[in-house]
């Protein structure tokens, strides 16, 4: 299936921002299924995940706030989860249905788990891809080390290898994948260098300076829904015991880890798209 680029206009406490979309059409009357990316990452991530799922399910892949070719908010707004929320939330409008299924890596899963534990959410199957209630302080730490800087590249190859050094953690990706990540992940500058497609202020929430484990296990207990667990087997965000906890409480989740790799699964090897793709089609 083709793939097709949207955009719609959400409304936020100081006026509106634009979100861009991705959609792959799917058979007619499929189901619709919505990938969210991570922190600093953007929709075309999904491209692999997307074309393969297309076979059998409608996808829609969308840039949120602040990456790729979403708006950025306004200086007086704030990144953050009600943002986020109130963004899917228009965007499930959008699309003219009542339920979507949802597969969330890192921050787009814990979009994901917030939306599926609200009443009447309309979020019927959900994949957690390693993230969950519990981040562990030492991910975080990792993470707030690089996010929300704005380095300067002279070109895409040395874009790409900062990406291949920030996100090695992602396993073992093809030169072909690398490109196609850094392709997307790169924003051209007036003077023509490049720079990372996100809005720096996106790290703002990480300027506490002290950090420890999150903690969202009421959500998680209040998910009905059908869940997969996805872990990166050397993941240092989703810990192996707390995602051994996922499938004994709450939705009582299925868990899949997949070896030689860290935070997070880029759900673009065969057996990660599998994975997905199997428990999606239930």
């Amino acid at each position: 299936m083709s793939m097709s680029s949207h955009s719609l206009m959400c409304l936020d406490p100081f006026g509106f921002h634009r979100i861009a979309y991705a959609e792959w059409a799917g058979p007619p009357g499929a189901r619709t299924v919505i990938c969210v990316h991570g922190l600093t990452r953007n929709g075309r991530d999904f491209d692999p995940l997307a074309e393969a799922l297309s076979q059998n399910f409608r996808v829609i892949c969308p840039d949120m706030a602040g990456r790729g070719q979403s708006d950025w908010l306004e200086p007086q707004n704030v990144y953050g989860y009600p943002i986020y929320l109130n963004d899917v939330a228009q965007l499930v409008a959008r699309l003219g249905v009542e339920e979507v299924y949802w597969v969330g890596t890192s921050m787009g899963g814990l979009i994901g788990m917030l939306m599926a534990a609200l009443p009447r959410t309309p979020i019927k199957r959900l994949v957690m891809n390693d993230i969950g209630p519990v981040m562990a302080k030492e991910g975080i730490e990792r993470i707030a080390t690089y996010v929300g800087k704005d380095p300067i590249f002279p070109d895409l190859t040395a874009l790409e290898a900062y990406l291949r050094m920030v996100s090695a953690s992602f396993g073992a990706l093809s030169a072909g994948q690398w490109r196609h990540m850094a392709v997307h992940a790169a924003r051209k500058r007036p003077d023509g260098t490049l720079g990372l497609h996100y809005d720096p202020r996106i790290a703002e929430p990480f300027k506490v300076g002290k950090f420890s484990d999150t903690n969202f296990w009421p959500q998680w207990d209040r998910i009905v829904c059908p869940t997969l667990t996805l872990r990166g087997a050397e993941s240092d965000l989703l810990r192996a015991a707390d995602a051994r906890a996922m499938t004994q409480r709450g939705p009582r989740s299925s868990l899949v880890e997949f070896a030689g790799v860290g935070h997070a699964p880029a759900l673009m090897s065969g057996d990660q798209i599998a994975a997905v793709h199997t428990f999606l089609m239930g």
